[in-house]
């Protein structure tokens, strides 16, 4: 699978969602394998607050963990969630660093953009934004942001590692990552790994848990740990026999 080739199916496939509203298997199941959205959402780490708090529509149950509630957000900071979809993810960060603080989100998919838009302008979100960008060439000054967010996203780039030194690029010296995301904990069949219906349901674009951290720690970031894992349920048809080769981690690091 080429580089180009695989982000336009990625593309195409979440413009898709987010014209249907549904989700990155089906209008009925979630990436982590919920019912629905908001059904996958609890199975993940959102309370009950969280999910009724966002508006209507920006919950497409695409994440795989809950990377606000563990990122520690302090009033007046600048946050920046990578693949921002419809932006789930920064409307809770907004309410954790308050008016004074900024939240920015970035995805490659204008439909995604229009959507997340759309629910800020209807949720009244005046300290939220959402550029158009790849995760791999992020749309930010050098040490511009506090804090860097991604949820089951980084796993989608073919080039991982210019993710990685792209977040710590934007982040201010001190700064922080908690990215949740997915990893292998054992390989996948070659049918599964060179398929991009499988790389476009979190699986066959994901690494070794060892290969991410480090990825993580080259790209130059420090205290790099998992501080949650959890088995992955990806919700493909068929997927299921590959479930205990496949994990869901919440990943942190600090740039010095």
């Amino acid at each position: 699978m080429d580089e180009t080739g695989i982000r336009d199916f990625v593309r195409k496939r979440y413009a898709g969602i987010a014209r249907q509203g549904g989700s990155c298997c089906s209008s009925a199941a979630s990436c982590c394998g919920g019912v629905t959205p908001e059904s996958a959402g609890r199975k993940i780490g959102y309370s009950e607050e969280e999910l009724r708090s966002v508006p209507e529509g920006s919950n497409l149950g695409l994440g795989c963990g809950n990377p606000t509630a563990l990122a520690s957000l302090r009033k007046g900071e600048t946050v920046m969630d990578l693949g921002s979809g419809a932006g789930f993810d920064c409307f809770l960060a907004a309410r954790e660093v308050g008016p004074a603080g900024r939240v920015i989100g970035v995805d490659m998919t204008p439909e995604m953009l229009e959507k997340a838009r759309e629910n800020a302008r209807a949720g009244g979100y005046g300290n939220v934004e959402f550029r158009l960008g790849e995760i791999e060439h992020l749309p930010a000054a050098d040490a511009s942001v506090d804090a860097v967010l991604s949820n089951c996203v980084i796993n989608l780039s073919p080039t991982k590692e210019a993710v990685f030194a792209e977040a710590y690029r934007v982040l201010k010296p001190g700064g922080r990552v908690m990215i949740s995301d997915i990893v292998l904990a054992g390989d996948l069949p070659e049918a599964v790994a060179s398929s991009l219906a499988a790389y476009a349901g979190c699986i066959a674009g994901a690494v070794r848990k060892d290969e991410y951290l480090r990825l993580m720690e080259k790209a130059g970031f420090r205290d790099v740990r998992i501080v949650g894992e959890n088995r992955f349920d990806a919700g493909e048809p068929g997927m299921e026999k590959y479930a205990e080769a496949v994990r869901s981690v919440s990943v942190f690091g600090t740039k010095p």
